[in-house]
């Protein structure tokens, strides 16, 4: 396992990835967001990130509406890995409700947001697509916050529009 971190607009993203693909993508530590500290320790911190990580991740930020295609290697359950699929395959600027993916998966509401939340790659597995019907919901796992704002803003980079995501209006 290998691991770095990048700076991008969101602030520092870490990584870890072996052969297969990514197997971890989150916000760094120094912003209280949750990161599997077992993953990046059993890496050498600093490794080179793989050109093709690089610029998938330099043209999504530039470019929100094109997503993030890369080759990924999460770990999780069979239920976790059914979820994450499907979040793939919502487009950048779309958004499905926890309820939908419910249905489609013949799950509950909550069984998603779990998966969700056990998401350990964010933005590329896009989690932050998942709203609730009457809102926001949630992103890492929290409901409010510095995670939320995250949330917010990698829907509006990706062109989403509701009136929830703050003064954009859909």
């Amino acid at each position: 396992m290998k691991s770095a971190r990048l700076e991008t607009p969101l602030g520092t993203l870490a990584l870890a990835w072996e052969e297969e693909g990514l197997v971890r993508l989150d916000l760094d530590l120094e912003l209280g967001l949750a990161l599997d500290m077992e993953l990046i320790e059993a890496g050498e911190s600093g490794d080179p990130v793989p050109t093709a990580i690089r610029e998938a991740l330099a043209g999504y930020f530039r470019h929100g509406a094109i997503g993030l295609d890369l080759p990924l290697a999460p770990r999780g359950t069979d239920f976790q890995r059914r979820v994450w699929h499907a979040l793939r395959a919502i487009a950048p600027g779309a958004t499905r409700t926890y309820g939908d993916l419910a249905r489609e998966l013949g799950s509950s509401a909550r069984a998603i947001g779990g998966a969700c939340r056990a998401n350990p790659c964010l933005i590329a597995v896009p989690c932050h697509r998942v709203v609730a019907k009457d809102g926001l919901g949630g992103f890492a796992g929290d409901i409010s916050g510095h995670r939320l704002e995250v949330k917010r803003w990698l829907l509006r980079h990706e062109g989403a529009t509701a009136t929830y995501l703050g003064g954009v209006e859909g």
